[in-house]
């Protein structure tokens, strides 16, 4: 019977100490081997809590790691270099994204959204947007859905 620990690790800094190390060191497979594959898997999250799933197999020591985001909300700020959103977010702004890192920001959360298509996704990032006072192309982000629903940025989704 396969067994499956959840832990919340800063990207690119797993260690074998806790949670890890104690976590998986009773089911006797190579630590090391799954930290470093953890590591590889999210460097791309540097500075970020991401959260990491380990499926073992105890009888032939094999493992699966998957890594799933973090939150839209922590990868909008993370791209201003934010520390936090606006405490106000109708009328204080903390910043603005183009529509490339908009873009570049659904296609991190790819397999988390909802949305049919990139199109779609978009503007679910352009929503998380909203509620943290963040402006798009100077724009607010309700005049950027209705610029995407009238396909001014259709170009950029292909």
């Amino acid at each position: 019977m396969a067994e499956t620990i959840e832990v919340l690790v800063e990207g690119g800094k797993a260690t074998a100490g806790p949670p890890i190390g104690p976590a998986l060191g009773p089911l006797g497979i190579n630590v090391m081997q799954v930290v470093k594959t953890i590591n590889e898997k999210t460097k791309n999250f540097e500075g970020m809590k991401v959260p990491v799933k380990i499926t073992v197999d105890p009888k032939t020591k094999q493992f699966e790691i998957k890594v799933g985001t973090p939150p839209a909300s922590a990868l909008i700020l993370k791209e201003l270099g934010a520390e936090k959103g606006s405490s106000s977010p109708r009328t204080e702004k903390i910043g603005n994204l183009t529509m490339d890192q908009v873009i570049k920001i659904a296609k991190m959360k790819y397999d988390d959204l909802l949305g049919k298509d990139l199109k779609k996704k978009v503007k679910e990032i352009v929503g998380s947007c909203v509620s943290i006072g963040v402006t798009i192309e100077g724009k607010s982000p309700k005049e950027v859905i209705k610029e995407i629903d009238e396909g001014v940025y259709d170009s950029k989704f292909k």
